[in-house]
């Protein structure tokens, strides 16, 4: 096979290979770099770890693109012009981007030169609640509720910047869907109600 443009854009593990879907991702990619006069400059030192098609119910589907945790910021920066395009290439497919993180268990031992406990940013709670945070990205959680229901379950209430709402509020089922995906946890997206 001959070394795709498409190729350049994703970062596999030593000798994996990558699926259709993520071909076609790293493709759109590189067509976006060379097309796109704007982000071209940003676009040309990205890359992503996987791809991944989720179905979201009533026949939707979502596309998760892993990225690399360091190249995250970069990301953010081109973020919502990036995802409107490859929405448009990946027509009535959303796509969110989100970092490959790392969690380390709670019985984690650090090598002999490196003392200490368990990094904060490596706890399961931690990680949980920044994908949650690349999950709504660009827009801002400004509250959370945790509601205990009665038979011993959690529904975790997450309140987005109203400002947002035009952009986000087609988006609220793929982001519960995806992220019960992720993290098999229940969650509800709403928004504020501003009382006047």
């Amino acid at each position: 096979m001959a070394a795709s443009p498409a190729l350049k854009k994703i970062s596999k593990p030593k000798g994996e290979e990558p699926d259709d879907l993520e071909l076609q991702v790293g493709q759109e990619m590189y067509n976006l770099e060379i097309g796109s006069a704007e982000l071209k400059t940003e676009l040309r030192d990205l890359t992503f770890l996987s791809a991944k098609e989720v179905e979201i119910g009533g026949g939707k589907k979502a596309i998760i693109l892993f990225v690399p945790y360091g190249l995250l910021k970069a990301y953010h920066k081109i973020q919502t012009r990036f995802v409107r395009e490859l929405e448009k290439k990946f027509s009535g497919r959303h796509v969110i981007v989100i970092a490959q993180r790392t969690i380390l268990g709670t019985n984690y031992a650090r090598a002999t030169k490196n003392k200490g406990p368990r990094p904060r940013s490596r706890t399961l709670t931690h990680v949980q609640n920044a994908i949650l945070e690349d999950l709504v990205y660009p827009t801002e959680i400004v509250g959370k509720r945790t509601r205990c229901k009665m038979d011993g379950s959690k529904v975790l209430k997450v309140l987005l910047d109203p400002k947002d709402i035009v952009n986000v509020e087609t988006k609220l089922d793929t982001f519960s869907y995806v992220y019960k995906k992720l993290t098999n946890k229940e969650v509800i997206f709403e928004f504020p109600v501003l009382e006047p």
